[in-house]
């Protein structure tokens, strides 16, 4: 049985090492002078490989997809990836949130440790070797067209990624592939990106990092979800973990349909914070306003805050009425961040969207439309929030794909 698996990712070489293993003679295709190029710049170049939780637990914090994956990802859950990377020599270590890095901090250490797998197993590496184009010969041979001629093979797994971070060799390609064998495509866009908002008020707050504050997501009017943690403010508007949580859920929404908006204070409710003005105020009256809020606001918010209120940033105190403090509440507790845009592929870190999953057999990765021809890993419609969610999608359907081709 000869394999070819095109794609030296995650999915890629988790595919062929399982291909190996199962019999089959392995050519993996890298276009890249290495393999895992995605690899070395994931978790800030630390590699979060998974997420330490149970099967039933991964899949509440899949996106898109967690019906499909059901089966991929009880067949290799996260437990048993851990197990496989450390079996191969690879320490590892947990850290908030379940995440799992390698335990030398170093993202090459993973892709070292698969690529081991991969030549122990007999793989064949090819490395600067585009594929061109894919054909469907017949029932049982598929070829790959490479700049040096036409190669054949018995089955062919696509593990080429979506388009995010398109320097890493991320370009698409495998939706052209999927096209040619008759599929369809549900069209890709950035995931897990920051967010540009309108308008200029968040240059003034560049820089400024917030942590223990909510963020309700809006779609056409209805809450979608409540989101507490950690974000930050930047020179296009936002980003951050609850950003890129955010980002999971309105990337195929019309933007006018889309509201972000921040509560600084969720600890407090509305009649809470409410006290907690007076109470400053009262002993702050002399005071310019601006310099009353800095107990209980960041500086560099304040004025951006105050603008949003309609209210100068040096009036006084004892001046404040009723109402401007009411609009002050109002803003803190909920803060309109005017949602603009996602960020492009260049930052995001995975796509969403991709071959539809509805012409995959969720238990090989193999097509429907096409034996013999296998998807798996980002190149799927299938995506999930950080935390190492993303990565164990590429490695559980990396796994079925290459135990299914070796056997068929």
């Amino acid at each position: 049985m000869k394999v070819a698996v095109i794609g030296g990712g995650a999915a890629g070489l988790m595919a062929a090492y399982t291909a190996a293993e199962g019999g089959a003679q392995v050519t993996l295709f890298e276009k890249n002078e290495k393999c895992g190029k995605k690899i070395y710049i994931t978790g800030k170049g630390r590699c979060n490989v998974t997420n330490d939780c149970g099967a039933q637990e991964y899949l509440t914090h899949v996106v898109r997809g967690s019906k499909f994956l059901t089966g991929a990802v009880y067949s290799f859950p996260p437990r048993s990836l851990m197990d496989f990377l450390e079996s191969g020599g690879l320490k590892l270590k947990t850290e908030r949130g379940n995440r799992v890095f390698p335990a030398s901090d170093k993202a090459s250490d993973v892709t070292k440790c698969l690529e081991n797998y991969c030549r122990n197993a007999g793989v064949d590496i090819c490395f600067n070797s585009e594929i061109l184009n894919l054909s469907i010969l017949n029932s049982t041979m598929r070829g790959i067209i490479t700049q040096n001629g036409e190669l054949l093979f018995d089955r062919v797994i696509v593990c080429t990624g979506g388009k995010s971070y398109p320097s890493t060799g991320s370009t698409g390609d495998g939706y052209r592939f999927a096209e040619q064998a008759g599929h369809s495509i549900v069209p890709p866009v950035p995931s897990l990106c920051g967010v540009n908002l309108s308008g200029d008020y968040f240059r003034g707050m560049q820089g400024l990092s917030l942590r223990n504050v909510a963020l309700k997501v809006y779609v056409g009017g209805k809450l979608a979800s409540e989101l507490f943690g950690e974000m930050q403010f930047t020179h296009f508007g936002a980003s951050g973990p609850l950003i890129l949580t955010a980002s999971a859920l309105i990337n195929r929404e019309r933007t006018e349909n889309v509201r972000l908006v921040l509560d600084f204070k969720p600890a407090l409710d509305d009649e809470q914070l409410d006290r907690r003005l007076l109470r400053d105020f009262e002993g702050d009256k002399n005071k310019d306003l601006s310099n009353c809020l800095k107990a209980l606001l960041p500086a560099s918010l304040i004025e951006p805050l105050l603008a949003r209120c309609g209210i100068a940033a040096w009036k006084k105190v004892n001046s404040v009425t009723k109402a401007e403090r009411a609009a002050l509440l109002t803003n803190i507790k909920n803060f309109d961040m005017l949602f603009l845009s996602l960020r492009g592929f260049e930052e995001a870190v995975i796509t969403s969207g991709g071959v539809a999953l509805k012409e995959i057999n969720p238990k090989t990765m193999e097509s429907k439309l096409a034996s013999g021809l296998y998807f798996c890993g980002e190149v799927l419609d299938c995506d999930a929030f950080t935390g190492g969610f993303n990565l164990q999608i590429a490695f559980s359907t990396g796994y079925a794909a290459g135990r299914a081709a070796a056997k068929a």
